[in-house]
């Protein structure tokens, strides 16, 4: 059946997912895109050509046989689509909402090259949604070692090696260090954008399989990686890199001048989107400029228009081209009246008279030829200063890793900029049985890489675990 379909409908442009209006979204911080049906998902999934080189495949990080979970679909077969995308992805209701798949599984398709290609996330959104509602789906266990693997953080790379250790058979406990697992998952994904209920869901299926996560647990200061060496035959650190970053320019220092990992922090983790119902008040501001291009820019800007702000304004140094964040992110932001103030870049922040921000001193950029990021490098157009009246100011640029960690453990490098140094082909760090992945490797990971990361030493630990 699935294949005569497809015969029939080589050219069909991708079935649209139906997404609540930007007016009505802007108000509360439910989710935005609303899902497929069961015949929607069907009608996406028969648009697959059944590539024999399954370049989807390729084009993921953590080689999921898209093609293979696709055709299970088309037929019907969602249990099925289940089980084959969990041999590789323990996060498949996480992934297919926050996965930059234009540039992965979706960017590898043969079906873009001429239209749209196939709509592999929201695929791979309905099945792990399917499966929350209808019977959770747990992949077999081997019998269990001796051995034991402790992973130190429980965002997307500890999750990935957590789950792809316990299914080898091993002990796994993971180390969190705040008061609920999850890392970045929790803290820094707004609920429009992917909610809690679907992370917990997804970690308590690790928890079912056999995973230990102790939270509380600030490795470098509560126990230290040469402590968890004598408890566990190898350690995975996949801590991220939660330090803040600022530009280093005046006014940084005023009140209203947030980092967006701070921003997000209070409204995700301690649910001051929920405010009255949980007692973490903040202060949204009126006037918004939120600094950067990138997911976590994006994050910030919705999160403070619906927390109440009047005006938000997304500041960049470069064109829409290069803004590193999802194209349906920018969309999103775009339709919920998010100003984009493009090749702009903040020189100063200004104070009014009791130190408050009152607004940023903009320059005008122009692009020039491409830096070593691949795109065009901004350089500053003199005579353009002006002034952006705003009173709060989100700072979302990137972040740097703590270097507690690296502090409190001998024989650990990092490179100049404080991230551990990994052999890339291993994850291997310069310590002995100690692996790293995701942003504390010096990535600047997507929640996908991360993972990848997480798979890649997994398979390096095996090997070690099983010499």
């Amino acid at each position: 059946m699935g294949n005569d379909l497809r015969k029939k409908r080589p050219a069909v442009p991708r079935t649209p997912m139906l997404e609540r209006r930007p007016e009505e979204r802007v108000k509360d911080f439910g989710e935005v895109p609303l899902g497929y049906s069961p015949e929607e998902v069907k009608l996406e999934a028969v648009r697959c050509l059944g590539c024999k080189n399954k370049p989807c495949k390729s084009g993921c990080p953590v080689g999921i046989d898209c093609a293979g979970f696709v055709k299970r679909v088309s037929e019907g077969d969602f249990t099925g689509a289940i089980k084959l995308v969990k041999e590789k992805n323990i996060l498949p209701a996480v992934t297919g909402r926050v996965c930059p798949q234009t540039e992965q599984c979706e960017g590898s398709c043969i079906l873009g090259k001429k239209g749209d290609p196939l709509g592999i996330g929201f695929i791979e959104r309905f099945v792990a949604d399917w499966e929350r509602e209808h019977g959770e789906v747990l992949p077999d266990k081997a019998p269990a070692t001796s051995r034991s693997v402790g992973v130190v953080g429980s965002g997307p790379s500890g999750l990935t090696v957590a789950a792809d250790m316990i299914l080898l058979g091993h002990e796994v406990t993971i180390y969190e260090a705040l008061h609920e697992a999850g890392g970045v998952l929790i803290y820094g994904i707004p609920e429009f954008r992917l909610p809690k209920d679907i992370v917990a869901a997804q970690i308590n299926s690790l928890r079912r399989l056999g995973v230990v996560i102790k939270v509380n647990q600030v490795i470098g200061s509560t126990l230290t990686i040469d402590e968890l060496l004598t408890i566990h035959d190898v350690v995975f650190i996949g801590v991220g890199a939660g330090a803040p970053a600022f530009m280093g320019i005046s006014g940084e220092n005023l009140i209203g001048v947030f980092s967006a990992n701070e921003y997000l922090t209070r409204s995700n983790l301690m649910r001051a989107y929920r405010f009255p119902e949980w007692d973490t008040p903040m202060n949204p501001g009126k006037r918004v400029a939120v600094i950067g291009g990138g997911n976590v820019a994006m994050d910030a800007a919705r999160t403070a228009l619906r927390l109440g702000a009047e005006e938000v304004s997304i500041i960049y140094r470069r064109s829409r081209e290069e803004m590193p964040a999802r194209a349906e992110e920018i969309r999103h932001a775009g339709e919920e009246g998010i100003v984009m103030r493009l090749l702009k870049a903040p020189r100063q922040i200004l104070a009014d008279s009791s130190g408050h921000v009152a607004g940023i001193e903009l320059l005008d950029m122009v692009l020039a030829d491409a830096d070593a990021s691949g795109r065009r490098r901004p350089i500053p157009k003199e005579g353009t200063e002006h002034i952006l009246e705003a009173d709060t100011v989100i700072v979302a640029i990137g972040g740097h890793p703590n270097p507690t960690i690296a502090r409190t453990t001998p024989g650990l490098d990092v490179d100049s900029r404080g991230y551990l140094v990994v052999d890339r082909q291993t994850m291997a760090t310069s310590k002995a049985r100690v692996y790293a992945g995701g942003d504390i490797a010096g990535w600047g990971a997507n929640v996908i890489k991360a993972m990848g990361d997480g798979r890649i030493a997994a398979g390096a630990m095996q090997e070690l675990l099983t010499r």
